[in-house]
C-alpha cells in the first residue's frame, strides 16, 4: 500500500494579486494627496510674496514686524526701525500685512476714530468723586514723649542702652 502523501495541499481558492498591490496603491494615493496640498500652499507663499510692495507691512518667518523698504529679485530690504534696514530672502517673509493690523501690532493703535472711542480715565480718583469722605489708612501719630529716652542719652552716644 502507498503511504499517503504529505505537503502542501493546494489551496482551492486562488491568489488575488489585486490584494498584494492594495497597500501599494493606497500608500502611492496618499503621497499625491500631500504633494499635491503643499503645491497649493508654494504657490499661495508666492503669490502673497507677489503683493508686496515699498512701504507695505511684513512678518518674517521668524516673527519680527517690519517695513518693505525695496524688492528685488529674490531679497527683501527690510526696515526693522527707524533708519535700521536688514535685508531678507524673498521666502523669509512669513505674511504680508494690512496696514490697519500691521499699524495695530507694531505701533499699538487702530485707525478707528476718536470720537467713538471710550474715555478711560488715568486713575481712579475721577470714578470716585462725591461719593463717601476719604478714609485716612495712614500710620496713626504716637505721642511726641516717646521720642526721648528714659535715661536721657541718645543712641550716638557712649552708654546708651
Amino acid at each position: 500500500m502507498a503511504a499517503p502523501r504529505r505537503g502542501r495541499a493546494k489551496d482551492p481558492r486562488p491568489v488575488n494579486n489585486i490584494s498584494f498591490l492594495l497597500p501599494f496603491i493606497v500608500l502611492i494615493g496618499a503621497m499625491f494627496l500631500m504633494t499635491r496640498s503643499a503645491k497649493k500652499k508654494q504657490a499661495q507663499a508666492a503669490q502673497m510674496r507677489d503683493q508686496m510692495t515699498t512701504g507695505t507691512g511684513v512678518r518674517t518667518i521668524g516673527g519680527m514686524y517690519a517695513t518693505v523698504k525695496e524688492i528685488g529679485e529674490d531679497t527683501v530690504t527690510l526696515e526693522v526701525a527707524p533708519g535700521v534696514h536688514a535685508v531678507y530672502a524673498k521666502n523669509a517673509i512669513g505674511a504680508v500685512l494690512e496696514d490697519a493690523e500691521y499699524n495695530r501690532i507694531v505701533h499699538g493703535f487702530s485707525e478707528a476714530p476718536e470720537g467713538d472711542a471710550p474715555v478711560v480715565p488715568d486713575d481712579a480718583s475721577s470714578l470716585t468723586e462725591g461719593d463717601a469722605p476719604k478714609l485716612d489708612l495712614g500710620k496713626k501719630d504716637e505721642p511726641k514723649g516717646d521720642d526721648q529716652p528714659k535715661d536721657g542719652k541718645t543712641d550716638g552716644e557712649p552708654g546708651a542702652k
